[in-house]
């Protein structure tokens, strides 16, 4: 059977509760191999932390920007306790998911939009004490996440340093413009496309999961949240009573098979493709993907 990884699932969520762990092994009878569960509070970073130990997977711990509003104002000072604390985990992959979100109104406005620009910005800078890739939020806010990108390199950058990517990581559940796209794959991330490039109408996404680089793109569920067409239920159904749909990291090799045709592939060249990608993109996943079965399964110590 294919193999593929979901770099992003919120297996932590309160959609799934109980049935987390029913929920990760129906995704690996459906063949998903391996799953990234990101934080989004510093409320759910032993939640994901169990979660990931619990099923093989891998996690990350960040702040996400629709949480910036309710963080403390020591969060960032927890969070780099906490990346120092587990720094020998191999299964902590990356800070995140953390960036910028200007689609909310309430977010874009003072104070809230400057607090979250500081919140990306610092854990930025933690990304890069504790030498780890991130995991970005991007929606509507591109410019301003490369902006801060660039500068935080810049900053960190030696005298005379050059060559190789500024950064690792995964901009996730990409939907940017062209030229915004190559912009994060010259800092040196993979670009994340999951159930939203299923639906035709999105005309702009498909054209990008079509015509960039291969080595470029990793696969996603974001689950519980973006499900594919197929579970998407209409504002009529909703209001007949319909529930909308949850999406599910075992929806991944579906997606999947809408990407590789559109690229005309076989989903086994995807797999394997995107597969590679995540280890890139994410570089301590290849010593995981390595590791003997028996191995795989043991616990942090």
């Amino acid at each position: 059977m294919t193999a593929w990884i979901d770099t992003h699932c919120h297996l932590d969520a309160p959609e799934f509760g109980a049935q987390a762990h029913a929920i990760r092994a129906q995704a690996a009878i459906n063949g998903v191999a391996y799953c990234v569960l990101p934080a989004v509070e510093v409320a759910n970073f032993d939640a994901v932390r169990s979660l990931a130990h619990a099923g093989c997977d891998s996690y990350a711990l960040g702040i996400h920007p629709l949480f910036v509003k309710t963080a403390q104002d020591d969060d960032l000072a927890r969070l780099d306790a906490q990346l120092h604390r587990h720094r020998d985990d191999p299964r902590l992959v990356a800070v995140g998911e953390i960036g910028l979100d200007f689609f909310v109104p309430e977010l874009c406005a003072s104070p809230l939009r400057e607090r979250q620009e500081h919140f990306y910005r610092e854990q930025l800078k933690l990304a890069r004490k504790h030498g780890l890739p991130v995991i970005l939020h991007v929606r509507r806010s591109a410019d301003r996440l490369l902006k801060h990108l660039r500068d935080v390199a810049h900053v960190g950058r030696q005298p005379g340093q050059s060559g190789g990517h500024a950064w690792t990581g995964i901009a996730h559940a990409f939907n940017g413009s062209d030229v915004q796209a190559h912009e994060f794959i010259k800092l040196g991330f993979k670009l994340g496309f999951g159930g939203a490039v299923t639906y035709e109408r999105a005309v702009a996404l498909r054209h990008l999961a079509t015509t960039l680089p291969l080595e470029a793109i990793v696969l996603e569920t974001d689950a519980p949240d973006i499900p594919p067409h197929w579970l998407y239920k209409t504002a009529a159904q909703r209001a007949a009573g319909e529930r909308q749909g949850r999406n599910e990291p075992g929806e991944l090799p579906r997606i999947g098979a809408v990407v590789a045709g559109l690229r005309d592939i076989s989903a086994d060249a995807l797999a394997l493709a995107t597969t590679h990608n995540a280890q890139v993109a994410l570089p301590r996943l290849a010593a995981l993907l390595a590791l003997p079965a028996e191995q795989a399964g043991a616990d942090e110590n």
